[in-house]
């Protein structure tokens, strides 16, 4: 509706956003929120804890929200005021700079010799427990001034929220402390007061963050010296969390510990503690949807994937019937959305796996393409590249390693 307005219309919307902006007011009814809980996949419904809630705010105050945010997050980015390890809800970066980040950080280490320790953290309840006045104080020590902090002080006090199911509603809730779900202002106050979390690592630890979800490692050849400085910057890390309002968890499915290493002679691993509590290290970890082993060999991941691939040729399966099926330009297309987005996704990092392991992808491609093409098993796999309208998009790992192919 909002794009449809006329300029008459937009006009005034546009004088009714100045006037917010210029005499302080928020309006009351930007402050409510309705959420809808939705219940997780597999989990127990009698439990309120397995539910998601989305929040329903106001779509005008929505709109002014992304007028604020577009300025703030373009004065953030200009001014450095981001950390560039974090890659979370910002133009031109995403889940691909941390996991090549984390995979070169392993090679470097390989290189050279090193064990390289890294520890994956998780903040419980980082947006409902997020300290509003730390926000305020980090914008201000940044510099911000004049109508900004004061239209971000309204628009962080006096939250209220309602929980919607079916048809009824409950009393209103006063959310006293966090940000508010559901706003587009929320994700940018977040991660600019998460981020000062990178500033207290010790010179020899390195981080990254999306979001807020932290990892941090150190690399050295003495496996004391890596323990005692990891087991330094946690503390510092609980210590800022703390005093800023957030709680790391310790659970044995959510903070892990993995020790890198590709040398034979027998070597403890660290023991590293939050609280007096061991995190416990485990040989591999999935990390933003690539699994990482404790040697780099990629191989728990391509196992994983293929699993992930076989049950998603049985739509293919399923849709390519003789008599009803769809025709061969639909099936390619389903492909590339169900089969094809899986093994691209996280290609650059484990595609530096052996050839011999990446291989194993290989039967997804051809299984795929003889369904879409409707061939005989016999039919030699050249062909079918070549006969294909869109056998561009299916390859080979053992085809790109070929030093022969130009």
């Amino acid at each position: 509706m909002l794009r449809h307005l006329n300029s008459t219309s937009l006009s005034n919307l546009l004088f009714l956003f100045n006037r917010i902006w210029t005499e302080q007011k928020y309006p009351s009814q930007s402050h409510e929120a309705t959420l809808i809980p939705i219940l997780k996949p597999g989990e127990d419904s009698s439990n309120p804890l397995n539910y998601r809630p989305i929040a329903l705010i106001s779509c005008l105050c929505k709109t002014l929200e992304r007028m604020v945010n577009a300025r703030l997050v373009f004065e953030l980015e200009k001014q450095g005021y981001i950390s560039s390890l974090q890659s979370g809800f910002r133009k031109g970066r995403s889940t691909f700079d941390n996991l090549v980040l984390l995979e070169t950080q392993i090679r470097n280490a390989f290189v050279r010799r090193n064990h390289l320790v890294s520890i994956f953290f998780d903040i419980e309840k980082a947006y409902d427990r997020t300290w509003r006045y730390g926000i305020l104080l980090t914008l201000f020590n940044f510099g911000f001034r004049g109508n900004l902090p004061i239209f971000l002080g309204n628009f962080l006090s006096h939250r209220t929220l309602r929980v919607r199911m079916r048809n009824f509603y409950s009393n209103h809730f006063i959310q006293a402390e966090g940000v508010p779900q559901g706003s587009v202002l929320s994700v940018t106050l977040f991660i600019v007061h998460l981020s000062q979390i990178l500033h207290h690592l010790p010179s020899y630890v390195h981080g990254s963050l999306y979001v807020d979800d932290l990892q941090i490692s150190c690399q050295g050849s003495n496996m004391n010296m890596i323990e005692r400085q990891l087991q330094n910057a946690v503390n510092k890390l609980v210590a800022w969390c703390d005093n800023n309002g957030h709680t790391i968890l310790f659970f044995a499915e959510k903070s892990r510990c993995v020790h890198f290493c590709r040398k034979r002679n027998v070597h403890l691993d660290p023991n590293i503690q939050i609280r007096n509590a061991p995190i416990p290290v485990v040989n591999e970890i999935r990390f933003w949807g690539v699994i990482f082993d404790r040697k780099v060999s990629f191989l728990p991941h391509i196992f994983h994937l293929r699993k992930k691939c076989e049950r998603s040729l049985n739509i293919l399966k399923v849709l390519s019937r003789t008599s009803w099926g769809a025709d061969r330009t639909s099936l390619l297309r389903v492909y590339q959305a169900v089969i094809f987005s899986s093994i691209d996704y996280g290609c650059m990092v484990y595609g530096c796996a052996r050839p011999t392991v990446l291989m194993r992808l290989d039967t997804i491609y051809d299984s795929a393409l003889r369904i879409c093409s409707g061939a005989f098993r016999t039919s030699p796999i050249e062909i079918l590249y070549v006969i294909s309208p869109q056998g561009h998009i299916f390859f080979r790992y053992d085809v790109i390693h070929d030093p022969e192919v130009p």
